[in-house]
């Protein structure tokens, strides 16, 4: 038998067949194309299922269970209750899907948390049991796996480490509060921090990589850096510093087998997972144990979603 893991997301609707070896065996893929309504939205996730299954050389006979992920708060009924990049309130996510698809078990979750399902069970995680993702991107995102179960807390909104205050009374984040994670230690604020070093220095070579691109990118000071560049090298040793103080916080407060950080920024491999590892290993509260939480790099990429969708109906 086989499942079907769904990544709903702000730009794409991805479902894809996944085998009982975490391997994806068929993908249908379009544009959410939002803002649109929800049973439009639910129309398409049904049709990329079927094409999934085509491509797999399945029938829905052959499937044992559906996942979703979907960005925003799922509540244990399987209603959608918010989620502000697709223009969703309280929708019966569930039922849609059962609707469309048939009377099969169907489990829904938030993204970032399909994610670390994923990469803890078929990606950098191997298994691990105790384990954390966090990614990278225009936020951070996080999702917290505890003895094999998705962390969510009481309201279904737990494991928003992007949210830890890092400063107090610091950057304002786009969640309200001043001084999180986020503000500090996504792309989005790594290019705030580039830009802002290139208007202190007039003669970074910033400025001529970011002409040559087109725009000022998460890379722009990683490069500049690379050549040796003061105020590149500035950004990157202080963007650094941001990311290991929020690994720091988990490491203390979860003690978890592995933290996986992914997303764009992680392309720059070594030159920033070198670093956030010792920065982890000189300040974690752990100092004596013999057994410490390991900081790696991410596997699964873009697949991370589906197939932790799949698993969903493995956990629970």
């Amino acid at each position: 038998m086989y499942n079907i893991g769904i990544d709903l997301g702000g730009t794409n609707i991805v479902a894809s067949v996944v085998n009982e070896d975490y391997r994806i065996l068929g993908t249908g893929k379009t544009p959410t194309s939002t803002p649109r309504s929800a049973d439009e939205i639910f129309d398409d996730i049904a049709a990329m299922c079927r094409e999934a299954m085509d491509k797999a050389g399945v029938t829905i006979n052959d499937i044992s269970s559906i996942g979703m992920g979907t960005p925003g708060t799922v509540n244990g009924e399987g209603v959608i209750e918010f989620a502000n990049n697709l223009g969703f309130n309280n929708v019966p996510a569930r039922d849609m899907l059962k609707e469309r698809l048939g009377d099969l078990p169907v489990f829904i979750a938030n993204d970032a948390n399909c994610a670390a399902l994923g990469e803890a069970y078929a990606g950098c995680g191997n298994g691990s049991k105790n384990f954390v993702a966090v990614t990278l991107g225009t936020g951070v995102g996080s999702g917290i796996i505890v003895d094999g179960k998705i962390v969510t807390g009481v309201n279904f909104a737990g494991g928003e480490c992007g949210h830890m205050v890092i400063m107090v009374d610091g950057e304002a984040c786009t969640c309200g509060r001043r001084g999180c994670w986020e503000a500090y230690a996504s792309a989005t604020a790594l290019i705030r921090q580039t830009k802002e070093a290139m208007e202190k220095y007039p003669d970074s070579v910033m400025h001529e990589l970011a002409k040559a691109e087109g725009k000022v990118s998460g890379r722009t000071a990683f490069d500049a850096m690379r050549k040796g560049d003061i105020a590149g090298i500035e950004v990157v040793d202080n963007y650094i510093k941001y990311v290991a103080c929020g690994l720091i916080d988990i490491v203390n407060a979860l003690q978890p087998e592995i933290i996986c950080v992914g997303g764009g920024i992680c392309n720059e491999g070594d030159t920033l997972m070198t670093p956030l590892k010792r920065f982890v290993q000189a300040e974690r509260y752990s100092i004596h144990s013999k057994i410490q939480t390991k900081i790696m790099k991410a596997e699964l990429g873009n697949d991370a979603g589906v197939i932790g969708a799949a698993l969903l109906g493995s956990i629970q």
